[in-house]
């Protein structure tokens, strides 16, 4: 078994995702795909891809769907030494309805019931970079714990904590979640944020506005779709365009970017490069069928063009 400490840490729920092959209502459709999905194990994988240890840490059913979602997230080759199976609570289940948003079914799952005794094995203040998300603290009281626990366990080891927003309103409004996002992102040394995602949580309408509001991490990404994104750092402002994408599935793009531009720094390269490396990892699952991580996946012909990220 490897016992060297990963360059990369990313802690999160990965769920199993159940969806129509096509654009058929659930309630119509008879061609399923299932699949799986999960914010953090999805950079995890892209930063595997590219060429860096990574690690993901989660808690998943003792049951054949959490052994499938082990089995799908190990074959990229990420590190899933730290993974736990829990013989008395499920592995998360979320559907996918077109045109009518996700169903989750997440409540009391495995991942959920994780605190932060849960990552005493795990080497987080040696890691170069530990990666969490906005969704973890908004799945149960114990989670919102334990991200806390890996910010001052971070901090402590003098380590780098990224943390992307990453808001989901089907987990918990605006209105509540605001502040808690507020407060970890100025907890954090690297943000990624959505330009519209920020408005839609502070009412900020430009990236400026982002940095004055989350002014403390040393580095923040403010992601703005099809335009492109806006790193601010002690190195400066640097605004690097998005590439034209024609789009097949817009899911896990944002897991892209932050990867590709993760993968960037612990590859000590510039900010811009940076950058670049998140538009072309996002670019790469706009336009695939993957909704996991869209490595080594083809573009569909028939896509429309309509970038997002």
């Amino acid at each position: 078994m490897d016992t060297t400490t990963p360059d990369l840490i990313a802690i999160g729920e990965t769920m199993v995702l159940i969806a129509p092959r096509d654009a058929t209502p659930l309630a119509d459709a008879e061609d399923i795909r299932l699949s799986i999905g999960g914010a953090e194990s999805n950079v995890a994988a892209h930063v595997a891809a590219l060429g860096h240890h990574a690690a993901w840490v989660s808690a998943l059913g003792d049951d054949v769907l959490g052994h499938r979602v082990h089995r799908a997230i190990a074959a990229h080759g990420v590190d899933t030494r730290w993974v736990s199976f829990d013989p008395d609570a499920p592995t998360g289940v979320y559907f996918k309805d077109p045109g009518r948003g996700v169903l989750y079914y997440r409540a009391g799952s495995a991942a959920s019931r994780m605190g932060p005794a849960s990552l005493s094995a795990v080497p987080l203040e040696e890691a170069r970079i530990v990666h969490v998300s906005g969704i973890t603290p908004a799945l149960s009281a114990d989670c919102a714990a334990m991200v806390d626990a890996v910010i001052a366990r971070v901090a402590g080891g003098g380590g780098t904590l990224s943390f992307d927003v990453n808001h989901r309103a089907a987990l918990w409004p605006a209105s509540v979640a605001a502040p808690v996002l507020l407060d970890l992102a100025n907890r954090s040394d690297i943000v990624f944020v959505g330009r519209d995602e920020a408005e839609n949580l502070w009412g900020t309408r430009t990236a400026e506005d982002v940095r004055d509001l989350i002014s403390t991490p040393g580095r923040l990404v403010v992601k703005d779709g099809d335009v492109g994104a806006t790193e601010f750092s002690a190195e400066g402002v640097e605004f690097v365009p998005a590439i034209p994408t024609e789009v097949v599935e817009a899911v896990g793009a944002g897991d892209a970017f932050a990867a590709g531009y993760l993968a960037g720094l612990l590859a000590g390269e510039s900010p811009r490069e940076c950058l670049q490396r998140g538009h072309r990892q996002a670019h790469l699952v706009l336009q695939s069928t993957d909704d996991v991580v869209g490595i080594g996946t083809t573009a569909r012909a028939d896509a429309v063009t309509e970038p997002q990220h």
